[in-house]
């Protein structure tokens, strides 16, 4: 029996009977403040309101339902630090089969009540190995030992079709709008959701153009379809935009990528901060990391969709609220808005005055004050952050910082160092 490896639209439009009653049909909204920005027309997919706040219910209860009966009642499992884990929870408790959910035990506890709240007494979480990958091979040991069916959150062909069918939702609330997409900005992590739209719109919008984004820290798809025309496993990630973050593509997903996705952009993971923030602040969004890089994107392409029709996926909106000072440090950085530096600093009455009046502009402001070490010597060790008024007054305030102190350290080039100290 030959194994199916690839997804059709007839597919797609085969998971939409089977899902169409349990998952939530999200809205598609024109953004006016986006619209505006950009100088086109920019409508959101809001995933971020399914029934989970993400798209990957889709998939988790297609794939789920495709089981035969019998392999339902073993149960299932899966391996997630997030929303693929909520949509098992979910669909296990709708039907009411035995879920057995591993995630690690890094992950933070509002993401494992969530999969308990969603999965109640047919959800059991176990916690497990200190990354995704460690926690994925105890997931994939224990489904073998117990006979049970493991759901892949993206290298599964139901999975697949159940993701595209929000794209089946764009095109036929688009048309109602007699609206026609010129480009769809979609996230890419494990490629499920990339390759499920992708497919759909390949035969029923072909002139979109399909731009798949991925976060700069863990382009895996980038570097395996165009770089190196082959799967690759990236050696070191940045796990910020955790949804997003995957350093290895499935072989399922690569394959349908090479075909679907016409161009592929990579988003700095700062800059998915500031439009995170931008999203809650103008348009009262709470999406996750993984959710704005649709919208990130968008910068990078301004010139390219002016007069144009866009359409991006907001794949989900499970944002930690704890996050949130990262998120704006982040953004910070990135927008050049915030620096540090480690200086030696007078240790007498009225240094400070000094410094503030000598160095500092007449709006900017200091944010972090540290003795690193005090002496009993004239001067001691220094971290003082700094938040600019106007990012392009950088220059000058370096200046007058080593005219300050000739020997400091500027702590934003060194990763090491700010990791370390901030």
């Amino acid at each position: 029996m030959t194994v199916k490896t690839t997804v059709s639209s007839k597919d797609i439009d085969e998971a939409f009977l089977q899902i169409k009653d349990i998952v939530k049909e999200t809205p598609l909204q024109k953004d006016h403040y986006l619209s505006q920005k950009y100088d086109c027309n920019v409508y959101l997919k809001r995933e971020d309101l399914q029934w989970v706040r993400s798209f990957k219910l889709r998939g988790a209860y297609n794939a789920i339902v495709a089981l035969d009966e019998k392999d339902q009642q073993n149960g299932i499992t899966c391996a997630s630090a997030g929303n693929h884990a909520q949509g098992v929870a979910y669909t296990a408790s709708k039907l009411n089969l035995n879920a057995v959910i591993f995630m690690p035990v890094t992950t933070p506890l509002q993401k494992i009540n969530q999969v308990k709240f969603f999965g109640g007494s047919n959800a059991e979480v176990i916690l497990t190995g200190d990354t995704f990958d460690e926690c994925l091979k105890e997931a994939l040991i224990y489904t073998e030992d117990n006979k049970m069916n493991f759901i892949d959150p993206f290298n599964n062909i139901y999975t697949i079709a159940g993701q595209g069918t929000l794209a089946k939702e764009i095109i036929e609330q688009s048309n109602e709008d007699n609206v026609h997409f010129d480009y769809l900005f979609a996230a890419i992590g494990g490629g499920g959701l990339i390759s499920g739209v992708g497919t759909y719109f390949k035969t029923h919008s072909p002139q979109t153009s399909i731009v798949g984004v991925e976060p700069a820290g863990a382009s895996s798809m980038y570097t395996s379809v165009v770089l190196e025309n082959k799967i690759v496993t990236l050696s070191d990630i940045d796990k910020f935009v955790d949804g997003a973050s995957v350093a290895r593509v499935g072989q399922i997903t690569f394959d349908i990528s090479k075909n679907v996705v016409d161009e592929y952009v990579q988003v700095h993971e700062g800059a998915v901060c500031s439009t995170i923030l931008d999203m809650y602040s103008k348009q009262a969004i709470i999406a996750e990391p993984a959710g704005a890089l649709s919208v990130a994107a968008l910068d990078q392409y301004k010139e390219k969709i002016k007069g144009k029709s866009v359409v991006c996926v907001v794949s989900g909106g499970n944002n930690d609220i704890n996050r949130m000072k990262e998120i704006e440090e982040r953004s910070l950085l990135f927008e050049e808005m915030k620096h540090y530096f480690i200086l030696n600093f007078p240790q007498r009455p009225g240094a400070l005055r000094e410094f503030v009046n000598d160095v500092l502009g007449p709006k900017d402001d200091i944010t972090k004050f540290e003795y690193l070490k005090k002496s009993s010597q004239n001067t001691g060790t220094v971290i003082i952050g700094i938040q600019l008024n106007n990012h392009n007054d950088l220059a000058n305030l370096k200046s007058n910082v080593d005219a300050f102190d000739k020997s400091n350290i500027y702590i934003n080039e060194n990763k090491m160092l700010y990791s370390l100290l901030i």
